[in-house]
């Protein structure tokens, strides 16, 4: 598979979200067993940059990353995230970036990853009510101290990435980024390349939209987050799936699945972009890192940037006040 550079961390240019292994989609945790078989499968094939979080189960899914990593820990840039927990008090879903809490979220992280150090460790949601420096001056420290490699952001804004990178310099951004999530291209895409900072686009497959499996919802979990998504909701559900078929007629010119062509899509933006697709299936995983060797055209790009623009918010309006945008 081809590399790419996040700043100073080079990795292939597929990566691998581990979230839904333990959280938020329906039957997680259900199988760790092939869960870990599609880690393991994912180094084969060249994948090297595997992202989790703490929140995520919370707690279980770093545990599930860091067994299936155990004795190959140095084929991998890993990555995690602190700061969706709040470990003074508030607990999981409470935002909390203090310098004291990420204190104590990064050593429960290197515990249960089984690792003495971070790849890189980002900041998972901004806090409003801790001054970035504050955040960014406390990350430099274990830098500093050879906990963390290097700094990522969440869905932060232009302001926020700004006044972060002049403290610390930030490898890594990373927020949702898709064929019908567009929104980091107006602002913060321009930005990170003035400022030498990688572009990590989480759910490049629209949460499973855009593989065209999806027809229904009727099928979902209530543990399925998506279940009260407004983009798999009503009306706007039924008005997304045309774009479910515009990618799919694409994909059969390219003689490719939907998900590889939504993929290829994301990999012609730049070579500062390194998507991470989830799944905790083998052959999930083995269909998305085969899109590293799609080319697609002028013209089949050109079909993919006017897709039938997306009916709905990405998260419900709790989720929403979260991004910055």
């Amino acid at each position: 598979m081809q590399h790419i550079k996040l700043r100073n961390l080079d990795i292939a240019r597929i990566g691998l979200g581990a979230m839904g292994m333990s959280h938020a989609y329906g039957g997680a945790g259900s199988d760790d067993a092939e869960s870990v078989r599609t880690l393991h499968r994912a180094l084969e094939l060249g994948v090297t940059f595997l992202d989790t979080a703490e929140v995520y189960g919370p707690y279980t899914n770093e545990e599930l990353v860091g067994r299936a990593l155990k004795g190959r820990r140095d084929e991998v840039v890993l990555a995690t995230k602190f700061g969706f927990i709040s470990h003074t008090g508030g607990g999981p879903g409470h935002l909390d970036s203090s310098p004291e809490n990420l204190r104590t979220a990064v050593e429960g992280s290197l515990k249960r990853l089984g690792t003495d150090h971070i790849d890189l460790y980002y900041q998972h949601r901004v806090d409003p009510t801790t001054p970035i420096e504050d955040t960014v001056g406390a990350l430099a420290e274990l830098v500093a101290e050879g906990k963390i490699r290097a700094i990522g952001l969440s869905e932060a804004g232009p302001d926020t990435i700004r006044r972060a990178h002049a403290v610390h310099p930030i490898t890594a951004v990373q927020s949702e980024y898709s064929l019908w999530t567009r929104d980091p291209e107006a602002q913060v895409l321009p930005l990170l390349r003035e400022l030498n900072i990688g572009f990590v686009p989480y759910s490049p497959l629209g949460h499973g939209f855009l593989t065209g499996q999806i027809r229904s919802t009727d099928d979902f979990e209530d543990t399925d987050w998506r279940k009260n998504n407004p983009r798999f909701t009503g009306e706007n559900f039924r008005h997304n799936l045309r774009i479910a078929d515009e990618v799919q007629t694409v994909a059969r010119e390219v003689g490719a699945t939907p998900a590889q062509t939504a993929l290829a899509w994301l990999l012609a933006q730049g070579e500062d972009i390194a998507p991470i697709p989830g799944t905790r299936c083998v052959s999930r995983v083995e269909e998305n890192t085969a899109a590293d060797g799609i080319e697609l055209t002028a013209a089949q790009i050109d079909t993919l940037n006017n897709l039938t623009p997306a009916a709905g918010a990405t998260h419900e309006e709790a989720g929403m006040r979260l991004l910055e945008r």
